[in-house]
């Protein structure tokens, strides 16, 4: 079985590919990488294609027609990732906002704590988050509030998109019924994980906003998020969950 496998969707990246590649490639723990591009006008693909030449079996792309959304990408990696064997999959953005070091961590929690899920978190002490202005600070952190008072989940950083997930929680989820694809989707799918009863741990991080590039957030995104939750705790209610711990 193969081991690591770090997913990062892309849409307009190019200032960042190459980067976040080495970075990653850099790490004393081997992780190999999917690129998931929803057809980028600026050429993210043909980066990616490059660096394939150098990176033949570690390095692998995924091409879509069009902007579908972070969370079918996510989904079409989980799906890719299952069918190819790998152990540990991992969520993590092309921009920098998460520390690829920080793979190591999410890795070490999952792989030698066992753990089933590794959350890297931005509150679970404190606030550990760089570069944003107070409104966008306070409006992901009470978020966090509003989604634990709503799904009783006691994650700090539930709406977070740094993430290791065993290969036994993607094959226990039902991905063709995962439905929100933006932050809600995030939510979504930790909801899935504690309902199953997976053993969920957060790894404090420090998140760093961006510094090239533009931020994928808009006021649909962060509206479907607070609505979702709702009709999502309310489906919950008519579905059993297998229990794996």
């Amino acid at each position: 079985m193969r081991e690591n496998l770090v997913i990062i969707p892309t849409y307009n990246e190019m200032e960042n590919i190459r980067q976040i590649v080495a970075a990653v490639f850099e790490l004393s723990v081997p992780f190999e990488i999917l690129i998931v591009d929803d057809g980028s006008p600026d050429g993210t693909a043909e980066i990616v294609k490059e660096l394939q030449s150098q990176h033949a079996d570690k390095l692998h792309l995924i091409e879509r027609q069009g902007k579908q959304g972070l969370g079918t990408a996510y989904i079409r990696g989980f799906k890719w990732a299952l069918e190819k064997g790998y152990a540990f999959i991992y969520e993590m953005d092309a921009d920098f906002s998460h520390n690829p070091k920080d793979l190591e961590r999410l890795y070490a929690s999952c792989k030698f704590e066992s753990f089933d899920v590794a959350i890297g978190s931005r509150y679970i002490k404190g606030v550990n988050v760089v570069n944003w202005p107070i409104g966008r600070v306070l409006m992901s952190y009470f978020a966090g509030v509003y989604v634990r008072f709503i799904t009783r989940m006691p994650i700090m950083d539930p709406t977070g998109g740094f993430i290791c997930y065993s290969r036994k929680v993607l094959q226990a989820i039902d991905l063709d019924r995962i439905t929100f694809v933006g932050y809600a989707f995030q939510i979504e799918m930790k909801f899935n994980a504690y309902l199953h009863k997976f053993k969920i741990q957060e790894v404090p991080i420090i998140f760093t906003d961006r510094t090239r590039g533009e931020s994928k957030m808009s006021t649909k995104i962060f509206r479907e998020a607070v609505l979702g939750v709702i009709f999502m705790k309310v489906w919950s209610w008519f579905k059993k969950y297998e229990h794996y711990n």
